[in-house]
């Protein structure tokens, strides 16, 4: 998995978003301790609602910033982004009101909503291969994962000899040292897209991951992802600290084994992919998750239970949402990716965005059995919708017509007679919708077409 670092652009690109990501990991911590400070008892509010306008950032601003910045240079962007989400790190130590601390998130939020999918959509044209690709986003799953646990170790090690405040000037640091590292990078320039109108480069994106059927069901696992990570993100404090009467530590303990699950899966999933289909490992991971949550209210009773639930549940979440990357990769032209993965980067917090107060309300109005109960269902729904929409039937090559096209098309020119009209299949212009043909149904016997 370490061979793809001996790509120097990869390379400084992927210690880039390892910086950041401490440095938001930092700023996560220092946030909290900033709510209290400024809200005592109200702390909770100012978090949940801070959490809520990230998501609100995420879901409207991701397609905007996507169709806005297709004709920035990549490295431009997102330097420029870098340094935008580093001003409102340095201003934040300073707010004293709450509004204040909504607007700089919604601020640094939206610089996030346009990094994180331009990035993402850059790697794959730095590794072509896609060997190379899974082994970056395996890399990519470890390196959220490691955050998660180094960042409050971090943390609570700082705050021993400095004050809450000064968290943010790590996180000043983290953007700082990630822009330096983009800056360092050779990027590939993007293919530039035809002028489209604002509307479509707005919308772009969703309509070709709406019109793909594994990307539909890739948005079904997305709930699936999200119901399991909601339960855990939200509900650990509440079952370890009030259920089952343990401190702080213990808690610390059960979030690290998700954690410690999701990086087991990602050193072995690049040679898991080599052997399975995409759809399999991400249907597997799916049920993993709807068959944990359904036993939740069972193994709560249990500290040991609960750590080894988690370590389950963290290796489903990381079986789904690892291997996405390929599908986007796979169903969009080089122009068009940017958009495709800015819909992705939406659509799946849209799911977050359900998930989070279900399991927070339920848990709190109707008991963490109920909660585990709903979303286990939720996430098993959602597999088997994904079952559904995804064809198992998935090759890359697709028979297809253009009726509307002459005969003289340049685009038909090669293929003779027109009935062998076969290539790589995207959405896109010339094919706005998904081909159904008995050819196609039967697939590829050879499996040659199923990454």
């Amino acid at each position: 998995m370490l061979d793809v670092l001996k790509n120097r652009t990869y390379r400084h690109l992927f210690f880039a978003q390892v910086i950041a990501l401490v440095g938001t990991g930092l700023a996560t911590v220092a946030l909290g301790l900033l709510a209290y400070d400024i809200a005592g008892a109200d702390a909770g509010a100012v978090l949940g609602t801070a959490l809520a306008i990230k998501m609100v950032a995420y879901i409207g601003v991701a397609p905007i910033a996507s169709a806005f910045a297709e004709r920035v240079p990549r490295r431009t962007l997102l330097v420029t982004l870098d340094l935008v989400r580093a001003a409102v790190a340095v201003s934040l130590p300073f707010v004293t009101e709450v509004w204040q601390v909504y607007v700089l998130i919604f601020v640094l939020q939206s610089a996030s909503a346009g990094f994180t999918p331009t990035f993402q959509a850059t790697i794959p044209d730095v590794l072509p291969k896609e060997e190379d690709y899974t082994k970056a986003l395996s890399l990519s799953r470890l390196a959220y994962d490691l955050e998660n646990l180094a960042s409050p170790a971090l943390a609570a090690a700082l705050l021993t000899v400095v004050s809450f405040h000064s968290l943010f000037l790590g996180t000043v640091v983290g953007f700082v040292a990630s822009a330096l590292l983009v800056v360092s990078a050779m990027l590939p320039k993007a293919k530039m897209p035809p002028r489209r109108s604002v509307y479509e480069r707005t919308t772009r994106g969703s309509r070709i991951y709406l019109a793909t059927p594994r990307l539909r069901g890739l948005l079904a696992l997305n709930l699936t992802a999200a119901s399991a990570s909601a339960m855990v993100i939200v509900n650990t404090v509440v079952i370890v600290q009030s259920s089952l009467r343990l401190g702080q530590n213990a808690t610390a303990m059960a979030l690290a084994a998700f954690g410690a699950g999701s990086m087991l899966v990602a050193f072995g999933l690049p040679r898991l992919l080599g052997r399975l289909s995409d759809r399999r490992v991400m249907l597997t991971g799916a049920t993993i998750l709807a068959v944990g949550l359904l036993t939740g209210p069972v193994l709560m009773t249990s500290f040991t239970a609960l750590v080894a639930l988690w370590l389950t549940l963290g290796v489903g979440y990381s079986l789904v949402q690892t291997p996405s990357g390929r599908l986007l990769r796979r169903s969009a032209h080089e122009e068009d990716r940017p958009a495709l993965f800015a819909a992705q980067f939406a659509l799946s917090h849209a799911c977050w965005l359900i998930t989070y107060p279900v399991a927070g309300w339920l848990g709190a109005r109707a008991g963490l059995g109920t909660s585990f109960t709903v979303l286990g269902l939720t996430a098993g729904i959602a597999a088997l919708v994904s079952a559904r929409l995804w064809p198992q039937a998935d090759p890359n090559e697709l028979h297809h017509e253009h009726p509307d096209l002459d005969d003289g098309d340049e685009h038909l020119k090669s293929f003779r007679p027109a009935g062998d009209h076969v290539h790589d299949f995207v959405i896109d212009d010339l094919h706005a919708r998904w081909p159904v043909t008995p050819r196609n149904q039967h697939g590829d016997p050879t499996g040659r077409n199923h990454p």
